[in-house]
């Protein structure tokens, strides 16, 4: 069985956290793609808020 890393865990959660002040309850709640998506998400609305390109790193903002 293969475990998710936790540091990438604890940063997809802090992330969402930060960005959409969620408790930490429903996050941790969501399925990891779900939390990969709404990462992804929030570094979307932060590159259009910045006028900057598109990029592949979702924790690039």
């Amino acid at each position: 069985m293969k475990l998710y890393p936790e540091d990438r865990l604890y940063e997809e959660t802090g992330f969402i956290a930060y960005y959409f002040h969620w408790p930490h309850d429903e996050i941790m709640n969501m399925e990891h793609k779900e939390r990969r998506r709404w990462c992804e998400e929030i570094s979307r609305i932060n590159r259009k808020m910045n006028d900057e390109p598109e990029r592949k790193n979702v924790f690039d903002f």
